[in-house]
């Protein structure tokens, strides 16, 4: 160990995020690989730690033979202040290394508040923030995950981009590069041929106009760069590595437990969901694989807890077959099933029962709005019936506990729409009065809100997000509806939703806003206690930008839109289609109903009904 971070560790909270050592955690020879790459999470080791995609490529990378692979987090404000002073650069847990002496930092990106932490993690590494400055093969700075889906904020840092879900197109990346070292490229020969790989986006290969109204007009690739690129899947699930020796962490994670993923994609097709368009097609785990996967995780790292984990995942066909397949090693390991949010319109008694064999937590739907119609203009496909029937079953079955997640600021929202949360929650309180086994525990309702954020590649990319004022207006007129004690009411922060809106429909002429902010002094912003609206008002100011024109403001059909290069295999017509029938109120069917011909199945070979 650093002998500075020996000195450093007892000034700072949690010193077990910085020390690595953890079991399960790959150790090689660094004399005896070729590569070495930093894989950076931009943000804390908490969270980070709970990333199931970050444990999948840090196995797929530590896979290949000649390459180490090693976690770097972003360190808590007063680690970081501890660093500078001791001039000791971002370092990483396995080898104790900093990251400057890698050929590749890759960065893991699921949220657009993680941005300025990249910045952050770059300049504490000492590595030039901008792609330009770094003239060299190595580092490579290279970024994937949910918020790459528009990178152009990020453009001027990041050499190259992967789109899509990393098992293959990583491991076509690391080879690519180690290619180029050996036979002497130079950098920009190899982003060139970097830009060829299916699902590699290069930055500095697009040319992007603007009109003198500030949209966009025109993308030009140069240098054989495609002019779409698409995102990259996995085609079987089956073969799809999954990490059975997954790391046990030193200190406490959000997500301390094993987590197991049945399937990626969704059926359903919420209008705002991005995750819901750019995880499709539905690709399922086997479920003799799930539960070989499930016992092998158990046994190996002693957890007593698994997460059944999907983007709807009572949408698993066999989930309750599988739950039977598992209920002789749960009991015998004393092992708790739990499940995320679970549809209100197949939440079963035979699922209850086969959760309610473990430990009773509270259980968590999401409707997402008050009224039949403004479900319906989402495409949310769930009823009140659905809700309050799968809330009686809950609680007959013993629960006492439901979280309910909705969102404000929808597209066509009234207040008669923010008041049915209150009814709707009311109408829970009941439904517990009615159908409670043991009403002395008493129940807990709690109602969240978020503010909509509309999304890239998803049918409502086109709205404005509501002003602040309004959303704070909403806030106040639900707080005041809801009247029930027993009813908690909590909200989104409405300072990192406006940001958030800003940043995900953003062009790249925001990295100069996104330096300045940094500058000032923003870094781990998806934290209150680090966040300041203000700081970045300031930065748009003296940059010349309004953030407003970005976040607020309708986008017409026609408007070429700042991430017109990146497809998520779902196409622009069918985006556009699904939009106009939410103004008519018209729902589409899942997708296990009949093919809804949105272009995501042509990735798995099958075909697309339009």
């Amino acid at each position: 160990m650093d002998k500075r971070l020996e000195r450093i560790l007892p000034r700072v909270q949690k010193p077990a995020r910085y020390v690595g050592g953890e079991y399960n955690a790959v150790m090689k020879n660094k004399d005896e690989v070729d590569t070495r790459i930093a894989f950076c999470f931009p943000d804390t080791y908490e969270i980070g730690m709970s990333n199931l995609g970050m444990r999948i490529l840090y196995g797929v990378m530590n896979n290949i033979p000649g390459v180490w692979c090693e976690r770097v987090f972003a360190p808590w404000g007063d680690m970081e202040e501890e660093m500078r002073k001791a001039g000791m650069p971002l370092f990483a847990l396995e080898s104790g290394e900093p990251i400057t002496n890698f050929d590749m930092v890759a960065f893991s990106v699921g949220y657009e508040m993680a941005f300025p932490a990249i910045l952050n993690m770059l300049d504490l590494a000492g590595i030039p923030l901008h792609s330009a400055e770094r003239t060299a093969l190595t580092p490579l700075v290279f970024a994937g995950g949910t918020a790459m889906y528009n990178a152009e904020p990020m453009a001027d840092f990041l050499d190259l981009v992967s789109l899509g879900e990393g098992e293959d197109l990583t491991v076509e990346i690391v080879e690519l590069h180690r290619k180029a070292r050996r036979e002497g490229w130079t950098k920009q020969e190899f982003l060139r041929e970097a830009a060829k790989l299916p699902g590699v986006y290069v930055p500095s290969l697009y040319d992007v106009s603007y009109n003198d109204d500030g949209t966009v007009k025109e993308i030009v690739a140069r240098d054989g760069a495609p002019k779409v690129v698409t995102k990259r899947i996995v085609q079987d699930m089956d073969k799809a590595y999954f990490p059975v020796k997954t790391i046990v962490p030193s200190t406490e994670i959000v997500q301390d437990r094993v987590t197991l993923e049945l399937f990626r994609g969704c059926i359903r097709g919420c209008r705002f969901c991005q995750a819901g368009y750019v995880y499709r097609p539905v690709r399922n785990r086997s479920r003799e694989l799930c539960a070989k996967y499930c016992i092998a995780s158990c046994d190996d790292s002693g957890y007593q807890e698994v997460t059944l984990s999907s983007l709807s995942t009572s949408d698993y066909p066999p989930l309750t077959d599988l739950c039977d397949d598992l209920e002789e090693f749960c009991a015998a390991r004393h092992v708790n099933l739990s499940l995320p949010s679970l549809r209100a319109d197949n939440f079963s008694m035979n699922l209850m029962q086969r959760l309610a064999k473990g430990r009773k937590s509270g259980l968590t739907f999401a409707p997402e709005a008050g009224t039949q119609r403004l479900r319906d203009v989402i495409n949310k496909n769930v009823t009140l019936d659905d809700l309050l029937e799968s809330c009686r079953t809950a609680f007959a079955g013993g629960y006492s506990a439901v979280k309910l997640y909705f969102m404000l600021g929808l597209p066509t929202e009234t207040d008669e729409d923010v008041l049915g949360i209150a009814d709707i929650a009311a109408r829970v309180m009941h439904t517990w009065r009615e159908s409670a086994t043991n009403k002395n525990r008493g129940v807990r309702i709690t109602v969240s809100t978020s503010w909509f954020v509309p999304k890239p590649h998803t049918a409502f990319q086109w709205e404005p997000q509501i002003s602040k004022e309004e959303y704070e207006r909403r806030v106040k007129l639900l707080r005041e509806a809801i009247t029930t004690k027993t009813v908690t009411y909590n909200w989104h922060d409405s300072d990192t939703s406006f940001l958030e809106a800003v940043l995900a429909r953003g062009d790249r002429r925001l990295c100069k806003v996104m330096e300045t902010a940094w500058r000032k002094g923003a870094k781990l912003d998806a934290w209150e206690e680090y966040f300041s609206l203000d700081r970045w008002l300031e930065a748009f100011e003296e940059c010349g930008l309004d953030p407003h024109f970005y976040a607020n403001r309708v986008r017409e059909k026609d408007e070429l839109m700042p991430w017109s290069m990146i497809s998520s295999g779902v196409t622009e017509e069918y985006l556009w289609r699904e939009h106009e029938k939410a103004y008519e109120g018209i729902t589409t069917p899942d997708c296990r109903t009949h093919c809804n011909g949105c272009g995501a199945n042509k990735m798995v070979g099958g075909k697309c009904d339009v």
